[in-house]
């Protein structure tokens, strides 16, 4: 069984960094994803974490996703507790106070587009690399949540067409369709979204988790429960000494310290 590190984790200025290094192409089976839960559950509870950035150390490949190789060999069970162990992933990106940043600088397929889209923003490196859910070309189906999140992101019609051909997009079309956030030159990709999350990193951590739990789990309520939401978490936020730090550092024309309590 391999135990290697296929997964490092690092902190610096309050930006978490999860890097991907599984050659040749990032594909994940049991070890990756127990890894993979492992360094989130870290980056997590660290209370001087506010950003995490989801990056490859590879040159080609953000993520294949599952490995397909080891997929076929292994028994219906020992692939059940693979996907459990990946869905339980996902979620915890989508339910952590954290902001999620997926890097992309490679081919990024099938979960591990199912990777990119559990994490709050998605910044794509240009170029000629591919972008897609080909499952239905192995007579699969997406099954991290490939089908809910895709459609959420790129509106139902797209997500149907890309699921049910297999086919996969250029990051260009995929910025266009929203599906990335920001399209940045290939070579700056690391750096402009390290610049991106310690900048992110500096503001108020409490309200960017109170923004991010409104609006994913308001958007799946009906508008009056997700305002009532909104108006619950904005009221714990007039109590915290970072809320009162904003208002003194606007009046006395300063930036902000914000502290996260």
């Amino acid at each position: 069984m391999e135990t290697s590190r296929a997964i490092l984790f690092a902190k610096s200025d309050h930006v978490g960094t999860i890097t991907f290094n599984r050659p040749k192409a990032n594909a994940y089976e049991s070890n990756f994803m127990r890894q993979f839960n492992e360094v989130i559950d870290a980056a997590s509870a660290d209370d001087d974490v506010r950003v995490v950035i989801v990056k490859s150390a590879l040159e080609r490949f953000f993520s294949a996703g599952a490995d397909i190789q080891v997929f076929a060999k292994n028994s219906p069970e020992a692939n059940n507790q693979m996907v459990s162990l990946a869905r339980q992933a996902l979620r915890k990106i989508e339910a952590s106070g954290k902001v999620f940043i997926a890097a992309l600088n490679g081919h990024t397929l099938g979960g591990g587009l199912e990777i990119a889209m559990a994490c709050d923003l998605r910044f794509g490196g240009d170029g000629s690399y591919l972008i897609g859910l080909p499952e239905v070309k192995l007579g699969l189906m997406p099954g991290n949540g490939g089908s809910q999140r895709l459609s959420r992101i790129v509106g139902v019609a797209k997500a149907i067409e890309l699921a049910i051909t297999g086919d996969s997009v250029m990051p260009r079309e995929a910025f266009r369709m929203g599906l990335l956030n920001r399209l940045i030159p290939g070579p700056e990709l690391a750096r402009e979204t390290e610049v991106f999350a310690k900048t992110l990193a500096s503001g108020a951590p409490l309200a960017m988790a109170a923004i991010k739990r409104s609006v994913r789990d308001g958007t799946a309520m009906n508008l009056e429960d997700g305002l009532a939401l909104e108006a619950a978490l904005v009221e714990t936020l007039y109590h915290t000494a970072d809320a009162r730090e904003g208002f003194v550092a606007y009046t006395e024309k300063r930036p902000p310290l914000f502290q996260g309590h």
